[in-house]
């Protein structure tokens, strides 16, 4: 049996080491692995924030798309990778959401991953085709259940924070519209503009342009307080549905027994980074706020998200 004044000379020598490590890093490259297709929302905000890293450390931050699954196999690769902190995910709810859609995944996301930080969230905008008669939100809810299962809704795919949203508002309101899953964002916000799909729920800095051009018409946005980028359009409260709130937000994750002084680091430096004055300007005008917490206050929000998504994910199913 080990002695307690060896016990405590080997916890100082590793303290002092884990210390150590903190303060060469980064010393070279680090990955940021985006689970998802290039141009998105993950991908953008991975480079800002990348950029921002890489000024700061001196060392290059690059981003790596890792696609497929809806998200599953960048995430796998993040979490199989050596908890060095030279490769990190930047994830969003997604990820939550998987965890109770995608059962048959190789790894959790809270045994498997460490929280950093979050980085930023955006509401969401639900928009029609122009020919669809709907011109308010209770107008679409009443003509879908009109129609029950006749009119159908896109999203970037299963388990998407705009599919989890479309499920969110099926249940709150009562309805049964289609969900039609494309592989990307780009090719579901095509689906809408060409009229293959009646309904759809994005992003409002990635919408906003089409609202504007009238090549969609926004009903409603999902926050708790109308989007400063879409100013005019209710929201889905004041449209009536008390209590929806659906949103995508984005955050950063490390392998599992990342040290702890490395986790650190990172967040302190990104949470400096969301605040810079240029990156709040160019965030608010296109409808993304930052976010900041520390590691556990993040780790907490995580384990809530995975709690309400697994909720909707039940419904869901119940439905198929």
């Amino acid at each position: 049996m080990m002695s307690p004044r060896f016990v405590l000379a080997l916890a100082a020598l590793l303290l002092a080491g884990s210390s150590s490590v903190a303060q060469d890093y980064p010393s070279r490259l680090v990955r940021i692995i985006v689970p998802f297709g290039a141009g998105g929302p993950a991908d953008v905000t991975a480079r800002q924030i990348g950029n921002i890293l890489q000024e700061n450390f001196g060392q290059p931050f690059v981003v790596e798309n890792r696609t497929g699954a809806g998200g599953v196999i960048g995430t796998q690769e993040a979490a199989m990778a050596s908890p060095d902190g030279y490769t990190l995910l930047m994830m969003s709810n997604t990820q939550t959401a998987n965890e109770s859609l995608v059962p048959q995944r190789k790894y959790e996301l809270m045994r498997d991953l460490v929280s950093i930080a979050p980085v930023n969230y955006s509401d969401l905008v639900i928009v029609v085709h122009p020919s669809v008669p709907a011109k308010t939100l209770q107008e679409f809810i009443a003509l879908a259940k009109a129609q029950p299962g006749k009119l159908n809704y896109a999203s970037s795919g299963q388990g998407t924070p705009y599919h989890m949203a479309g499920e969110l508002f099926k249940a709150m309101a009562g309805i049964d519209v289609v969900h039609v899953p494309y592989r990307n964002s780009g090719e579901a916000r095509s689906g809408v503009i060409g009229g293959q799909v009646q309904m759809m729920i994005d992003a409002v800095p990635a919408m906003a342009p089409n609202v504007r051009e009238n090549q969609v018409r926004a009903l409603a946005t999902t926050g708790q307080a109308r989007s400063a980028v879409l100013p005019d359009v209710p929201t889905v409260i004041e449209a009536g549905i008390s209590g929806y709130e659906a949103t995508i937000w984005l955050g950063l994750m490390a392998p599992a027994r990342t040290p702890k002084p490395v986790i650190d680091k990172i967040n302190a430096a990104v949470n400096v980074a969301v605040k810079r004055p240029d990156i709040v300007k160019l965030w608010g005008a296109q409808g993304a706020v930052p976010m900041s917490m520390s590691p556990e206050e993040f780790d907490k929000f995580l384990r809530g998200d995975i709690v309400k998504w697994a909720g909707v994910v039940k419904k869901f199913e119940k439905t198929q």
